[in-house]
């Protein structure tokens, strides 16, 4: 995802010249053609994020459209106050890019896992949260961003994620987007999780389950008028997300149902609450906390096969 974050900057600065690029000494290769186009919309603000939330703040201020870009961990959780009083108080136009979201560097340890940054931000208002599941969704949606009148904080994935789109889908900021239809169960995935959820729906045909798969790539604000038609289409409903089970979008889907007295089957797949300190593989680590393809299906068939004995 980075390699196509990388590119579509380069488009976009081409065509708005108030967009300015802050880096907090990361990604210096990755970005030399942005910084021979525009040298003067480059800052490498060295490893200080905080200090580069609040230069992002002025340079808004100004009427320029900054985008701040470093691992996510450290562009969230070491300037969670800049965000919050500088960029989100005052409304302003501030792209927040955590690049190698939720364990994508999963062999770096604690430091660089990132399953905390939704719970965080989602309580800050003003501020959008979105998560592209493959690089098609992030290039459709940075287009969308650079509109924006608000604060967005972009979580994306870091290298080789297998792409699900074949071209550019039709998106908008806070509306869902409908992957493959099926008619048994309901599946919203958000971020680097998309492939993940599509083998998970080859896998479920194997046992005559249908599984719809949604891309919540939007996790506030949350489509309501799309889980509206989802919790009364469909019995069984699931979200997939590499985060913690705390504040994602488990979290706010159960929170849209309590406040719509929605009575169904919803089970959000995510992270246990705990840190991991040891060296794992991304797929390793997913597999220790339960979110693997073998694991994933049993769970789904246990929780139909549940429902379904009870009837």
């Amino acid at each position: 995802m980075r390699n196509a974050f990388a590119s579509e900057l380069v488009t976009l600065a081409k065509n708005d010249p108030k967009i300015v690029f802050l880096t907090a000494d990361i990604g210096n290769r990755l970005f030399n053609e942005y910084k021979s186009l525009f040298p003067t919309r480059f800052f490498n603000c060295g490893v200080a994020e905080s200090n580069m939330a609040s230069m992002a703040a002025g340079l808004a201020l100004t009427g320029l459209r900054p985008i701040t870009y470093t691992i996510a961990p450290f562009n969230v959780y070491r300037c969670l106050e800049q965000i919050r009083i500088d960029i989100c108080y005052h409304n302003l136009p501030v792209t927040i890019v955590g690049v190698g979201a939720g364990v994508s560097y999963a062999s770096l340890g604690p430091t660089h896992h990132s399953l905390e940054d939704i719970a965080c931000l989602r309580s800050f208002p003003n501020l959008k949260i979105v998560c592209p599941g493959d690089s098609f969704e992030l290039r459709a949606l940075m287009q969308k961003i650079v509109k924006q009148q608000s604060p967005v904080y972009l979580r994306i994935g870091k290298k080789g994620e297998r792409v699900v789109h074949k071209e550019l889908p039709n998106v908008g900021i806070g509306k869902g987007l409908k992957i493959f239809d099926g008619k048994d169960a309901c599946l919203f995935s958000i971020g680097n999780m998309l492939p993940l959820a599509m083998d998970l729906k080859e896998n479920l045909k194997l046992y005559g389950i249908d599984l719809q798969v949604v891309s919540m790539h939007t996790v506030k604000p949350l489509d309501t008028i799309l889980l509206q038609e989802m919790f009364s289409s469909y019995r069984y409903l699931f979200s997939l997300e590499e985060h913690s089970i705390i504040g994602g979008l488990g979290t706010s889907i159960c929170q849209w149902m309590v406040e719509n007295q929605m009575n169904k089957s919803f089970i959000p797949f995510a992270f246990p609450d705990q840190f991991y300190s040891k060296a794992y593989t991304q797929g390793s680590l997913r597999e220790k906390a339960g979110l693997s393809l073998p694991l994933l299906t049993k769970k789904i068939l246990d929780r139909v096969a549940q429902h379904a004995n009870r009837c």
